[in-house]
């Protein structure tokens, strides 16, 4: 599967990663499923309700709006997003256990080195994560 983030999503979600720091940001994404190509069209920017720098877990009723916000804009949920503030972009042995979608995009920004992040996006089926290819276009 291949990925698409638009440059002005990968910034917000790097800008609110940077403003969470040192504590795990996270939001979902959505848009649209074609040819083999996961097009992100919206970014959702949530709360982690757990405040720590080791996972994360999304407001419920943040959750709820986005999706019905999805629904009204004829979007498909895709997956969703966080950062690891302090380890590299991939996922943690906690990220893939609580990957119950296997359906979903799961997008992890590392912070590891502020200067040069790493955003990778991964599939989780039956416990083995795979990198996905992911390309930040024009938008």
């Amino acid at each position: 599967m291949k990925v698409t983030i638009r440059k002005s999503d990968y910034e917000r979600i790097l800008e609110h990663a940077r403003r969470e720091a040192p504590l795990e940001a996270c939001g979902l994404i959505a848009g649209q499923d074609h040819d083999g190509i996961r097009e992100i069209r919206k970014v959702y920017i949530l709360t982690n309700i757990d405040h720590t720098s080791e996972h994360f877990s999304l407001d419920p009723g943040e959750q709820l709006a986005a999706v019905m916000d999805m629904r009204k804009a004829g979007l498909k949920p895709l997956g969703n997003w966080h950062s690891h503030p302090a380890s590299p972009s991939r996922s943690s042995e906690e990220d893939i256990r609580l990957a119950f979608d296997h359906t979903a995009s799961y997008l992890i920004l590392s912070l590891m080195d502020d200067a040069h992040p790493v955003l990778h996006s991964f599939h989780v089926e039956k416990g083995v994560s795979e990198a996905e290819e992911l390309e930040i276009v024009q938008g």
